[in-house]
């Protein structure tokens, strides 16, 4: 049974596309609550092997006790399930060259970090400005939001956030500081900014996405995880990677086209897989998850080309 606060997105499909075979060695680059890994360990068998990252300490924990409820029910069947509790930037670093039959990654906020009030992801409960994946070590929301200049806040949200209205907010961020809360945040920004006809969200929404990113170098993490991957994978061993946004999904769809055009990989599918209606249903937040898949069918490193703006973004924030 899955923990009902945590539906993995497109299971079916990652299980389908991941081709799990019973013996092989898989990763989870992205355990979360484990969701996606305990489908994974009921197809591996005893003889399989199962690698599972989380930098998120609170993630890791509740993860461990799912599994330990798995081993009592798969019994003699229970794969060998490994747990690194670390960045899966840090891969390249714990998995031996060449030994994955697949490499799974959900690159989604998990429920549990979008639903604890404490952890400061969502402004739709009243939070310290956190936001840390790893709530043991780095800068936090409030530290960004309360320290950076009115121009590197601008360039922050605009570039990690696609927000055009990125000066206005940043303007109204330095103006209102300090800010100690997810809601005192959410309302300084529907304030300078308020919620058009046209918007299908919440005013606040790519503002903290932007604080997210920040936080966490959630792009440089995708960037290198890429970049190992193929090192990483046996020849026909496969990737799949779920993305949220339109910055995560072009990393992947550069990264994997690139390796294509470079006899690295084979695109499974040319277009990326997105839920059904009935998923989405029984799900909302599965209507922006785009699964890619690509199988290694080279014996050769690679490395993505696309470059990434430099921490805090590139560009100047308009309006």
């Amino acid at each position: 049974m899955f923990d009902p606060q945590h539906v993995p997105v497109l299971y079916d499909e990652v299980l389908n596309f991941l081709n799990v075979r019973a013996g092989g060695t898989y990763a989870d680059a992205t355990l979360g609550l484990g969701g996606h890994s305990s489908g994974i360990a009921r197809l591996l068998g005893a003889k399989g092997t199962l690698i599972c990252f989380d930098r998120d300490p609170e993630a890791m924990t509740k993860a461990k006790a799912r599994f330990e409820a798995l081993a009592v029910e798969l019994g003699d069947t229970m794969p060998t399930v490994r747990f690194e509790p670390r960045a899966f930037s840090e891969a390249k670093d714990v998995i031996k060259p060449g030994s994955l039959d697949g490499l799974l990654a959900d690159f989604g906020v998990s429920s549990l970090q979008l639903d604890e009030a404490h952890r400061g992801f969502s402004f739709r409960f009243e939070g310290p400005l956190d936001m840390r994946m790893d709530t043991r070590s780095g800068e936090t929301a409030e530290q960004v939001v309360n320290q950076a200049d009115e121009e590197e806040l601008a360039n922050l949200i605009y570039e990690f956030g696609e927000e055009r209205r990125s000066r206005r907010i940043a303007r109204a961020i330095v103006r209102a500081r300090p800010i100690r809360t997810t809601a005192e945040l959410a309302k300084v920004i529907s304030v300078a900014a308020p919620s058009m006809k046209s918007d299908k969200i919440h005013p606040a929404t790519r503002t903290f996405q932007a604080l997210r990113i920040r936080v966490n170098d959630e792009l440089g993490e995708i960037r290198t995880l890429l970049e190992s991957a193929p090192s990483l994978l046996k020849v026909g061993g496969r990737l799949a990677v779920i993305s949220f946004h339109s910055l995560e999904d072009r990393l992947v769809k550069d990264a994997t086209r690139d390796g294509a055009r470079d006899g690295i990989w084979n695109l499974i599918e040319k277009k990326p897989i997105t839920a059904g209606e009935d998923e989405i249903q029984r799900n909302p937040r599965s209507r922006s998850a785009k699964l890619r898949v690509a199988e290694r069918i080279a014996d050769t490193g690679f490395v993505v080309k696309r470059k990434l703006p430099p921490e805090g973004g590139s560009l100047r924030g308009r309006r």
